[in-house]
């Protein structure tokens, strides 16, 4: 089961909030090669901030003083032997924004991948090395073009 909720603690998200819930339904779609699985029951919460939120969030929890487009945060909690993860992602409208200007790409379709890249954490996917790094980004890829959009690496 994959419960989701929406948050919008930002102005500049209310606008595009019934898109990012389109967006979130089709990507979620993908949930087999997104590794999600059907043993667990998994809580998503999709919280659309600013960049000051995102930034003091980034230093109370990784230590890093600046802003960035997506935090993605996991816990896990067994009861009644069924695995549960909790997990917020938190986006930052105004950086996604001015990454997709920089790169020359549509806000939506860069949301689309970093939502994607958020639920491969969630199922286990880290980049700490570059064998890691290579892997999660041929399933992003696989993923975002089986929806129609261009592998964002090569933009």
């Amino acid at each position: 089961m994959i419960k989701l909720n929406f948050f919008v603690k930002s102005n500049n998200w209310s606008r595009r909030l019934s898109r990012i819930k389109i967006i979130t339904s089709k990507v979620i779609k993908n949930k087999e090669n997104l590794n999600f699985d059907t043993k667990i029951d998994y809580y998503l919460n999709i919280i659309l901030v600013n960049d000051q939120e995102i930034k003091k969030l980034n230093f109370k929890y990784k230590n890093i003083n600046k802003v960035t487009d997506v935090l993605t945060f996991v816990s896990e909690y067994k009861q009644n032997n069924v695995k549960n993860k909790y997990c917020d992602i938190f986006f930052s409208g105004k950086t996604i924004k001015l990454d997709s200007k920089k790169n020359n790409n549509n806000f939506y379709d860069h949301f689309t991948h970093l939502l994607v890249h958020s639920f491969l954490h969630i199922n286990g996917y880290m980049h700490n090395s570059l064998k890691d790094y290579v892997k999660m980004q041929k399933n992003e890829i696989a993923i975002l073009n089986s929806m129609g959009l261009e592998n964002p690496y090569s933009i």
